[in-house]
């Protein structure tokens, strides 16, 4: 390519609006490929963890089984700590003749407990989707309104100097359309990103409610679902 078009020739020949849209495309693009890059970590350690969840059972008991898990960001570790928390509160006040022990038996009391628990992790989940969404759907019309002002930009440049040959005309409005390539180049990765981490939670999200609904068969019947192994609480 001519040395005299191209990325820093649109830099250094655009005006204060070209170069704002592509410095807002840098930053989207980075902040994308940041939160994918950390989703995908996460979402991996976490899948990692999920392994835990079946020796979890296999412990002698639930003390035992919550101090053999993972502990940082383990959203199955909280959720049994919660509801474990959750029985000793309800248990803790079940001789007083409390506000909350008249309107809350221990089956509805364990199921907000768990449901506030499983709604937090799923916010971590999805924490960073919205961007990357948002960066799907705005950075092609971004990159699209970087071309239309920089071929506007290049036409105002051409009818001042009183010509327009095929070498004035291509170098400027081609630099022009490297906007809208940038905004694709930007859009897709976010669209992927968001489509793959996407898939992912609901599959995590999934898992994490049968281990919450194995909580509570274990806590309110003595055993979780599809097992005759007693409650050792």
């Amino acid at each position: 390519m001519n040395q005299a078009f191209g990325l820093s020739n649109m830099w250094l020949q655009g005006d204060g609006v070209t170069r704002t849209v592509a410095l807002i495309l840098l930053v989207m693009s980075i902040t994308s490929w940041v939160i994918i890059l950390t989703k995908a970590l996460s979402l991996y350690k976490t899948k990692k963890i999920a392994r835990e969840v079946e020796c979890f059972w296999h412990a002698p008991a639930f003390d035992i089984a919550i101090s053999q898990m993972t502990p940082d960001e383990n959203p199955y570790c909280e959720l049994a700590k919660s509801a474990q928390e959750a029985m000793k509160h309800h248990n803790q006040q079940s001789g007083q003749r409390g506000e909350l022990r008249q309107t809350l038996n221990a089956s509805d009391w364990l199921t907000r407990c768990l449901k506030v628990s499983i709604d937090k992790s799923v916010g971590q989940f999805q924490k960073g989707l919205t961007f990357l969404a948002s960066t799907g759907a705005t950075a092609p019309f971004i990159g699209l309104f970087g071309t239309v002002w920089g071929i506007y930009h290049a036409l105002i440049g051409m009818g001042s100097s009183g010509t327009a040959t095929i070498d004035q005309v291509a170098g400027p409005i081609g630099e022009a359309l490297i906007m809208t390539a940038l905004g694709l180049a930007v859009a897709i990765p976010a669209v992927l990103g968001y489509n793959a981490i996407s898939r992912t939670n609901k599959v995590l999200i999934a898992e994490l409610n049968r281990f919450g609904n194995d909580l509570y068969a274990y806590f309110i019947t003595g055993a979780r679902v599809g097992s005759n192994q007693p409650n050792n609480s």
